[in-house]
């Protein structure tokens, strides 16, 4: 059986609440790299969070999963998703 090797995530900002879509081939590698500052993309909206993951076994699958959640309607379609999710990061940001 294949490892399913490539990844999809999205990241919220705690700051600013905002999201950040990316994939992968490394999940830990990434989020390390996310985490220390070292993406220009995220470095001034940490502290940040993994709220998804989806995980393929081809590359362009995974590549065109990422492509679909950053237009109008994947983003519609992650906000239905992760309905439950974006409810608790409510309550948690609500306690800072």
């Amino acid at each position: 059986m294949k490892k399913l090797q490539y990844c999809v995530y999205v990241l919220q900002s705690l700051k600013d609440k905002k999201l950040y879509i990316g994939s992968t081939s490394n999940l830990n590698q990434r989020l390390t790299h996310h985490i220390k500052g070292h993406s220009l993309a995220t470095k001034s909206r940490r502290p940040l969070t993994l709220i998804f993951c989806e995980y393929f076994l081809a590359k362009k699958d995974c590549l065109r999963r990422e492509k679909y959640f950053k237009t109008s309607p994947g983003k519609r379609a992650l906000k239905i998703i992760l309905k439950e999710s974006f409810q608790k990061m409510a309550c948690v940001n609500n306690l800072r």
